[in-house]
């Protein structure tokens, strides 16, 4: 089955779930949060809360498995180490929030709002495309393809068009990942795992590269004009004078090219 059937499938099962679940307003919602505790976490499992202002609260022993979020508002909210398997978070605003150590897998995030938000450690596959990570925290995320669970085809992160000037994306893992024409200007990737992604029409412009594993990626039009190079792994990359801006780049000298 190929990747793009199994996220149809995948999507429309998750409408019909939700559209029979109950509704939730943000003072039901603050009631089972204020109940709650790690033994018995609040019931938000598989509800439908689109479309409401649930910013500024703790979720850390709620259970939000396979709810519909879209167009919510989480700002500023503390979500880390939640399993959000299964939710439906388009243009959901996660900014300024807390999701570390998040599970979030087979769900739908195009369009969100999660700018200056802290996703270190996070696992994450899906479908990201055209979202804010601008200034975000992605420092040691896993957001690789799951290579031991392909029963259903490639299953990987899609973050094409993703916005992530200024983010912190050291040590993140990003394997065979979609990221054609992302904005990386100015982010850090030190030490970052790009192994097998599409990067075309990427803008990496002034970003910190040093360290990166680039094995195996797609470059076509992919701007490095101010990136520091140093360390950075391009292998197979018979002609580095096609890349784009590389001749403006820095450290281009300690780059491994091969």
């Amino acid at each position: 089955m190929k990747m793009h059937a199994y996220w149809a499938g995948l999507l429309t099962a998750l409408f019909f779930v939700s559209a029979s679940a109950a509704d939730l307003d943000r003072a039901e919602v603050e009631k089972r949060l204020a109940k709650a505790d790690a033994a018995h976490p609040a019931d938000l499992r598989r509800k439908e809360l689109t479309d409401l202002d649930l910013s500024g609260l703790d979720y850390k022993n709620a259970d939000l498995w396979g709810s519909d979020l879209r167009r919510s508002n989480f700002s500023n909210s503390d979500l880390s180490g939640l399993n959000l398997d299964l939710s439906v978070l388009s243009k959901v605003n996660f900014s300024n929030s807390n999701l570390s150590k998040t599970s979030i897998f087979g769900v739908h995030v195009g369009s969100a709002n999660l700018s200056h938000a802290n996703l270190s450690d996070s696992r994450f596959i899906g479908i990201m495309d055209r979202a804010n990570l601008s200034y975000a925290n992605l420092s040691h995320a896993r957001w690789g393809a799951d290579m031991k669970n392909q029963s259903m085809g490639l299953m990987r992160a899609s973050l094409n068009n993703v916005n992530f000037t200024g983010a912190n994306l050291s040590y993140a893992n990003f394997d065979r990942a979609l990221m054609r024409y992302a904005n990386f200007s100015g982010a850090n990737l030190q030490n970052a795992v790009l192994f097998g992604v599409d990067l075309s029409g990427a803008d990496f412009s002034n970003a910190n590269l040093s360290g990166a594993d680039l094995t195996g990626t797609t470059l076509e039009d992919t701007d490095f004009t101010g990136a520091d190079l140093a360390g950075t792994r391009f292998a197979g990359i018979k002609d580095k004078s096609k890349l784009k801006g590389i001749s403006q780049s820095k450290h281009l000298d300690a780059a491994i090219i091969d």
